[in-house]
This record gives C-alpha cells, structure tokens and sequence, in this order.
C-alpha cells in the first residue's frame, strides 16, 4: 500500500523537488516506478545513475557517479526494492542488489550482491535476508 499513490517527481536541474531532494545531470538518471527517495538526498548523475523501481532511499544520502577527490567515475544502479539507510554515501561504479539492504551510516565502495544485508564504513556484508525480509509491497490501485 505504500506506492498506492505514487506519482512520479518533478525535478529541475540542480534545484529541490517536491519532496526536497536533488539531482545533478539530471538527463542521466533513470528513475524506476514507485521509489522513495528521502528529503535533502543528493544525486550526481553525471556518469549515470539508475534507481530501479521499489527502491527506497533514506533522507540526506549521496549517490555519486563521480568523485573530484580521486577523479573516480562509473554509474551506479540500485536495484529494484533495494533500500538505502539514512546519510549514506555511494560511490562511483557502485551496484546494490536487487532485494539488498545497506544500514544507515553506511559508505559502499564496492558492489552489494542481491538479497543480503550490509552496512559498515565502508560497509560489509553481514548476512543474507530472510524471504520475509526480502518482501516488496507491490500493491497498486
């Protein structure tokens, strides 16, 4: 029931939406159906950032497809009912598994395999969720 109501988001370039997160390079995100992306959250999508639909991201967590300080650059995917903890950092070339759950705090340098819980700095797989754990609500009206 959550995304019974989901509309997709409006953004601009560089500027807070509606729901007061923000996209740089906006022309290279691929926004999946009924996501959930937190307030004050922050994407540069220069080199591509795909969020597959389901996914839910905290408030004021950062998606980096490229990063000035060591002139790293990849896209990053998300997949689909992945869920992204509060302030957490992701960096470039980064892919998080389908069903994955990273806890909050949590800076992912290297990809997250499907279906397993992670967190850490930088975060580390802990264990693999259970089928309960790996639910989606995939309700619409």
């Amino acid at each position: 029931m959550r995304f019974a109501n989901w509309k997709y988001p409006e953004f601009e370039e560089g500027k807070l939406n509606q729901y007061n997160w923000v996209v740089q390079h906006k022309e290279n995100l691929d926004l999946g159906a009924r996501t959930d992306i937190g307030a004050f959250t922050y994407i540069n999508a220069r080199h591509g950032v795909t969020i597959e639909e389901y996914v839910q991201i905290g408030s004021h967590c950062s998606l980096y497809s490229v990063s000035t300080i060591d002139n790293k650059h990849g896209p990053v995917h998300l997949k689909r009912n992945s869920r992204i903890g509060s302030h957490s950092v992701i960096m470039p070339g980064v892919t998080v598994g389908e069903n994955s759950r990273i806890g909050a705090f949590s800076f992912i340098t290297t990809d997250i395999p499907d279906n397993v819980l992670a967190f850490g700095v930088p975060a580390r797989v802990i264990r693999p969720l259970t089928p309960e754990e790996r639910a989606t609500d995939t309700t619409e009206e």
